[in-house]
């Protein structure tokens, strides 16, 4: 099984499309990752849904 994945995410900041790289191992956490765009930081938390498909949900600093 392959434990990195790459996701595609669009920056809450500059909105542009970024691919972010998930270690599958970080299930369940949560990590500050820069826009390679605009280098502002990104909260990134690496979850699984209802149908334990993997979810990657990003959020600006003032969102947290």
């Amino acid at each position: 099984m392959e434990l990195l994945h790459e996701e595609k995410v669009c920056c809450p900041y500059c909105n542009e499309v970024i691919v972010i790289l998930v270690d599958l191992e970080d299930l369940g956490q949560e990590y500050i990752e820069d826009c390679r765009v605009c280098c502002q930081p990104i909260s990134v938390q690496v979850t699984t849904n209802i149908k334990d498909e993997l979810m990657v949900i990003i959020y600006n600093e003032n969102e947290a």
